[in-house]
């Protein structure tokens, strides 16, 4: 017992190494496969944050029949299964699929499609969250003035704007950590589709470990840094409040 543990730390401690080496001399495969996984996911956020907010605001600020249903298909939605929404996507890209004719399956852009499916209901979700959780009387007064709609949006997205970057710290974590889908419509071919989800699976499965561990911290970096810069955003937005 007290080998194995020694063993796995001996492995771990490998990773940490092989992870700083591989970022100190550039490699250029760990580099491509690093950038792609933060264009893909960024982009993916972009449009899923594009679509998300302003559906979010329309459903949160508009009384209609059916919006508690509505709002709960898109909370149910936030968690669906990311094999779920790759399977949608191949079969909808795929050759027999209404949207074969894009042959876009096993590339990025199949990847973004996946991604952008899983980032929507998150941002479209804490949207709605963040809308309704605003003070009533600042709605009413809104209201109450006659102010043009665009106005009273921009003031009431303005106001729930913490809320607004919450959402899209939420939709880039689940878009840059997630690999069934992107592995399903992507393939995860080298120096094209492979990410780092994809190649920390692959390379586990193939028993290197070290390697694994350090394709993971570079992940946990580039995830690290991204949301910093967001939830730094957030914290001087909170202070001006």
């Amino acid at each position: 017992m007290w080998c194995d543990s020694m063993g796995w730390i001996e492995i771990f401690l490998d990773g940490i190494s092989e992870a700083f080496g591989l970022i100190l001399s550039s490699d250029a495969e760990i580099l491509g496969i690093a950038a792609l996984s933060l264009k893909v996911s960024m982009i993916a956020t972009l449009l899923g944050a594009a679509f998300g907010v302003p559906l979010g605001f329309l459903i949160a600020s508009r009384s209609f029949y059916g919006r508690s249903l509505t709002i709960a298909v898109i909370n149910t939605f936030m968690g669906i299964p990311p094999v779920v929404v790759g399977l949608a996507v191949y079969l909808l890209l795929s050759s027999s699929g209404p949207l074969g004719f894009l042959s876009i399956l096993y590339t990025p852009q199949a990847m973004i499609l996946a991604q952008t499916l899983l980032t929507f209901p998150v941002v479209c979700g804490l949207t709605v969250s963040s809308i309704l959780a605003l003070d009533q009387r600042l709605k009413e007064t809104l209201q109450s003035l006659s102010a043009p709609k665009l106005w009273e949006a921009f003031i009431l997205l303005r106001e729930s704007r913490i809320g607004l970057i919450t959402a899209v710290i939420a939709a880039f974590g689940a878009a840059i950590s997630e690999v069934g889908a992107i592995m399903m419509v992507g393939g995860n071919i080298l120096g094209y589709t492979r990410a780092l989800t994809t190649a920390i699976m692959l390379y586990t499965n193939t028993g290197e470990f070290a390697l694994a561990i350090a394709l993971g911290i570079i992940l946990l970096l580039l995830s690290f840094g991204v949301n910093l810069a967001l939830t730094i955003l957030q914290m001087r937005y909170r202070k001006k409040r």
